[in-house]
């Protein structure tokens, strides 16, 4: 028998046990090897652990129905690699860079591995230079304004279920690759096919798909093939930014991949932390967020969906999220059922860069009188609810009032959902977003109702 041929001797779903001649001659960690089910088909295989001297654990990439007892496994001497980023733009690929659009095979010559031996760290700037913080408008009004989008930095949408989280990232590409040019990478971990299937086709219509390479590990899949089709993503983003390119990174759902490795770690026979997830998740969430950095020759700018389990922000899984984040936009389940999307809540949400050196005086000013009649609105509607409006002061009822006019001027008809509302989607300037926000603010459109304020996009002149 060969040496680099080895056996199954045990499938417990996606995990194999393989066992190899010789202690010599086992698979190394990370390593693929491949093995044939029943029907002659290719299951991919990942050494995940050495379980004994010859006997390695594996996770499928692929599925596992069909597979024997003693059918031989071969090893492949390398990781999983996928091909370098310029031979992908407009492709839809699985966990393992392969096309699923289709369209036939990626003609590519080279080949990065996901497992990054080192990281890159950021080296924008040199010692004694001031760090410059590059905004990106992105025509979204109450992003631009109290969540500003910052070249290289990381943005989380965080929400339960069906509060809109995957239709924000979609108007972000959408503005982004149309305004500013940008290239965009999209990773999607855990989407439902309905889902993959729905943004792919608009992808196409909306004329994204020249400038993005999406990635797929969809929730019919392994948990395994869903936990390194981040890695592959992140890969091919690196790959864009080693070419000098500024890069947008949307991961939709980066809790999915919390929850895969969750899944692997439970089929490992790993005993789990006091909350149930497994003990590696901060090193996991860590490592994935360290590759999503800015060198010398581009930038990565990521948005991240998370889901949130039952709308409880204190998941353990979400808080470990949390701490890579430098702006966290909170979905309200509240302000779904109230019509106002998209659903941000300013005051459960927070940016590191609400900053007068960062956005300037005049924005900064603005941003903050807006969050201040936001939280007096949050505590007048308490009192209005239990005594009435007519009992609060004249200031009080100004206050109030402007407040619900900023909360209307807030919501925007969006592109990507135009088929659905019927209303046609508008992009914004921030000129036009801190022009209108100064108007409410100093009463200058108090005569006018705060239904006018639903559902548009700038304020007339």
């Amino acid at each position: 028998m060969r040496e680099d041929i080895g056996k199954i001797v045990a499938v417990y779903g996606p995990v194999v046990d393989v066992q190899f001649p010789s202690k010599k001659a086992i698979a190394g960690i990370h390593e693929i090897v491949m093995a044939k089910n029943y029907r002659d088909e290719e299951v991919v295989l990942e050494v995940i652990e050495h379980k004994l001297d010859n006997i390695c654990r594996c996770i499928a990439l692929s599925f596992t129905y069909g597979l024997r007892r003693n059918t031989s496994v071969e090893r492949t001497r390398k990781g999983l690699t996928v091909p370098e980023a310029k031979y992908l733009y407009g492709r839809l690929l699985n966990v393992m860079g392969k096309p699923i659009d289709k369209k036939g095979p990626v003609k590519a010559d080279k080949f990065l591995s996901t497992h990054r031996s080192k990281m890159r760290r950021d080296v924008k700037t040199k010692k004694g230079e001031k760090l410059t913080h590059e905004i990106l408008e992105t025509g979204v009004k109450v992003i631009d304004l109290l969540f500003p989008f910052v070249k290289g930095s990381k943005t989380g949408i965080l929400g339960g279920a069906a509060c809109g989280k995957s239709i924000i990232i979609l108007e972000l590409i959408h503005n982004i690759i149309h305004k500013q040019k940008g290239t965009c990478v999209f990773s999607g971990i855990g989407e439902r096919i309905r889902e993959g299937n729905e943004l792919y086709y608009e992808f196409l219509e909306r004329d994204l798909l020249k400038n993005s390479i999406l990635v797929f590990g969809q929730m019919n899949e392994s948990p395994g093939a869903r936990f390194e089709s981040a890695r592959t993503s992140v890969t091919i983003a690196e790959s864009l930014r080693e070419d000098g390119q500024d890069v947008l990174f949307f991961v939709d759902n980066v809790f999915r991949f919390a929850q895969a490795g969750s899944e692997v770690s439970a089929l490992l026979g790993r005993i789990p932390s006091e909350t149930g997830y497994q003990p590696t998740l901060t090193s996991e969430i860590g490592e994935f967020h360290e590759r999503i950095a800015s060198t010398e020759d581009g930038s990565i700018t990521s948005v991240e969906a998370v889901y949130v389990p039952a709308d409880d922000l204190t998941d353990p899984a979400v808080v470990t999220i949390f701490s890579h984040l430098d702006s966290i936009m909170v979905l309200s389940r509240e302000y779904v059922q109230h019509g106002l999307y998209p659903a941000i809540h300013p005051l459960e949400s927070s940016s590191a860069f609400i900053s007068s050196d960062i956005i300037g005086a005049a924005h900064y000013s603005i941003s903050q009188e807006v969050l201040r009649y936001f939280q007096r609105y949050d505590e007048l509607q308490r009192i209005v609810s239990i005594i009435g409006k007519s009992e609060l002061t004249h200031e009080e009822q100004v206050i109030f009032d402007r407040a619900r006019k900023l909360q209307n001027f807030l919501t925007q008809p969006f592109f990507v959902v135009e088929s659905y509302t019927g209303k046609k989607g508008h992009y914004v300037s921030l000129e036009d977003t801190l022009s209108g926000c100064q108007k409410i603010l100093s009463g200058r459109v108090d005569h006018i109702s705060e239904e006018k304020f639903y559902m548009i996009g700038s304020l007339p002149a």
